[in-house]
């Protein structure tokens, strides 16, 4: 199954929303939203799904990371 991983880090706990959306800016699943504990290196696997549960396609996506009014945009690719 085509899985994608993401690293982040947090300086500080504090709540994360993590969100994958497609190039046509379309929410496709949100990942991790809530209280996340401080830490270099912590990963997160996207699984290729919606938040249905249904698989995307192949194809290019943007993670969305929100935490304490900060922003962080990154793409990657889903490749089936």
């Amino acid at each position: 199954n085509p899985a994608t991983t993401i690293k982040y880090s947090l300086p500080k706990a504090g709540h994360l929303k993590l969100s994958i959306y497609n190039v046509r800016g379309q929410l496709v699943k949100t990942l991790i939203d809530g209280v996340r504990p401080a830490g270099p290196d912590q990963t997160v696997v996207w699984d290729g799904t919606d938040n249905l549960g249904a698989a995307a396609a192949s194809g290019l996506y943007f993670y969305e990371a929100r935490t304490g009014g900060e922003v962080e945009v990154g793409k990657m690719s889903l490749v089936k």
